[in-house]
C-alpha cells in the first residue's frame, strides 16, 4: 500500500502550509488510493492532532476512504439542478451499465447546473447527458 517515507513525503509537501490537513489527506488519497489507519496516525503525528481529529476529518468527507477500490469511478451529479433536468431517470441506464466493473457515485453539484445533467470521470466534466450518452461514458469509464 504505502510506506512511511511515501507518506512523509506528501506530509512535508504540505506541513509548512496553513491548514495542512486537508491538502495532506487529498494526496493521499490521490496517491495510495485510500487513507489507511496507519496513515491517519502518521499524518497526526506530524501535525501534531489526535489521531481522532484526523480521524474525524477522514470520516466526514466522502472523497476519502480507508480501503483502495481499484474500479474506474463516474460520478454522477444528483443535486437539485441536474435532478430537474432529468438525472434520475438516467440512473437505472448507468447502473445497469457500471454493473460491477465501474463504481457509480453520487455527488452533489459538480458545477454545471445549467447544463446538466452532468458527470465526472477523473478531472474530466461531461455535460447534457441524457441516457446514451450516459451509458457511452459509463462503459468507457
Amino acid at each position: 500500500m504505502h510506506t512511511a517515507a511515501d507518506l512523509a513525503t506528501l506530509i512535508d509537501r504540505h506541513a509548512a502550509r496553513d491548514g495542512p490537513l486537508l491538502p495532506i489527506l487529498h494526496d493521499v488519497q490521490a496517491v495510495f488510493g485510500c487513507i489507511s489507519p496507519a496513515a491517519e496516525a502518521q499524518i497526526a503525528r506530524a501535525l501534531n492532532l489526535s489521531r481522532a481529529e484526523v480521524h474525524g476529518v477522514v470520516s466526514f468527507y466522502h472523497d476519502f476512504t480507508a480501503t483502495p477500490d481499484p474500479r474506474p469511478c463516474v460520478e454522477l451529479c444528483r443535486a437539485e439542478a441536474c435532478q430537474a433536468r432529468g438525472v434520475e431517470a438516467l440512473v437505472d441506464a448507468a447502473e445497469a451499465a457500471a454493473g460491477e466493473r465501474v463504481r457509480l457515485k453520487a455527488v452533489y453539484c459538480l458545477g454545471l447546473c445549467s447544463v446538466g445533467p452532468a458527470a465526472r470521470v477523473g478531472d474530466a466534466l461531461h455535460a447534457r447527458l441524457d441516457a446514451a450518452s450516459l451509458t457511452r461514458l459509463v462503459q468507457s469509464a
